[in-house]
């Protein structure tokens, strides 16, 4: 099962629930948070992988606690034209997305793999990863 990328955005009347716990507590979902800017008595919003059977059920719920929940829409892509294959970003890419490809030594990327931490965007000394919205 693949896990989908959503972005939830809180109110500052929900911040303080514990509904992220809910989501693997009822639904038995699996997730990642991949960013997060969530303060008690504040707005919040939460960039997270998720993934389970009840997937749908537990975006059920969140819509029901009020909060927002909507597709995420930002991902890399590597520019084949600027990319001279270096290296840099490999070293630095913690979930093996970004790899050289043998023989050919050219550097490879796998969208799939990619949990957008962006460590690849500031490391690029030619700037050949680009934000796509």
């Amino acid at each position: 099962m693949t896990a989908k990328k959503i972005v939830l955005r809180f109110s500052k009347d929900n911040t303080y629930k514990p509904l992220i716990y809910r989501l693997v507590k009822d639904y038995d979902l699996v997730f990642n948070i991949i960013k997060a800017n969530v303060n008690p008595d504040s707005e919040g919003t939460v960039v997270l992988e998720l993934t389970g059977d009840k997937y749908e059920e537990g975006l059920q719920f969140l819509n029901e606690q009020g909060v927002i929940v909507q597709q995420f829409a930002e991902q890399l892509a590597r520019n084949t034209e600027t990319c001279t294959s270096c290296g840099a970003c490999t070293a630095h890419c913690p979930t093996g997305a970004l790899y050289i490809e043998r023989p050919s030594m050219e550097v490879e990327f796998v969208d799939d793999k990619c949990v957008l931490c962006m460590i690849c965007v500031k490391v690029c000394p030619v700037k050949a990863m680009e934000v796509k919205f």
